[in-house]
């Protein structure tokens, strides 16, 4: 069983240039509402350490979290709906971008996806752009716990299907009732280990 991923809020970035050294970094995007600071927050077994809210776009900026033993984990802002202000919104393409080519120490982008839904449009775009620049990256499915039973193998199929994906690449978990939370935990801290 792995432990807890001991990580602390650092700060909060809106160019590459303001973020700290890492010798390691992994990121989580996804879509707005898919929940991604959730997600941290059951990575780190602490509730409020990611700040989430039932507003999708609450994450509106870079934020970077430390692991004592080194390497740092980041948040990026969600695509998609979100309700802020147009520029706001506009501002984050850009941002995300750019952070996702020019961010050196960056090993890994966890691509989360809603296991309910499928990937989106913007899911598959972002999946597409990851792969046009060679940038490493695993999809995670979120909320898993809401695929009824009798539907998961074929939800599974599907939605690996449509990321162009066999359907063990894809990692399912749920922040939820921690299903495949330490499968998720333990990749996190071997792409930071190196």
């Amino acid at each position: 069983m792995t432990s807890p991923l001991r990580i602390s809020f650092v700060k909060s970035a809106t160019t590459v240039e303001q973020l700290p050294d890492s010798p390691a970094e992994v990121a989580f995007v996804g879509r707005s509402n898919v929940g991604k600071s959730s997600l941290i927050n059951s990575l780190a077994n602490r509730k409020q350490l990611a700040r989430v809210s039932n507003t999708p776009g609450r994450t509106q900026l870079i934020n970077v979290f430390e692991v004592p033993e080194g390497g740092t984990v980041v948040d990026l802002p969600g695509y998609g709906y979100a309700a802020v202000p147009g520029r706001v919104k506009k501002a984050w393409g850009p941002m995300i971008e750019t952070y996702l080519l020019e961010r050196e120490p960056l090993v890994m982008v966890f691509v989360l996806v809603d296991g309910e839904i499928g990937p989106t449009k913007l899911d598959l775009q972002m999946l597409d752009w990851l792969r046009e620049n060679e940038i490493p990256h695993t999809v995670v499915a979120t909320k898993g716990d809401k695929v009824k039973s009798s539907k998961r193998a074929t939800r599974k199929k599907e939605l690996a299907a449509a990321c162009l994906l066999e359907p063990g690449d894809v990692v399912w978990c749920s922040s939820h009732n921690g299903a495949n939370i330490e499968v998720l935990r333990g990749l996190v801290t071997s792409h930071l280990a190196g």
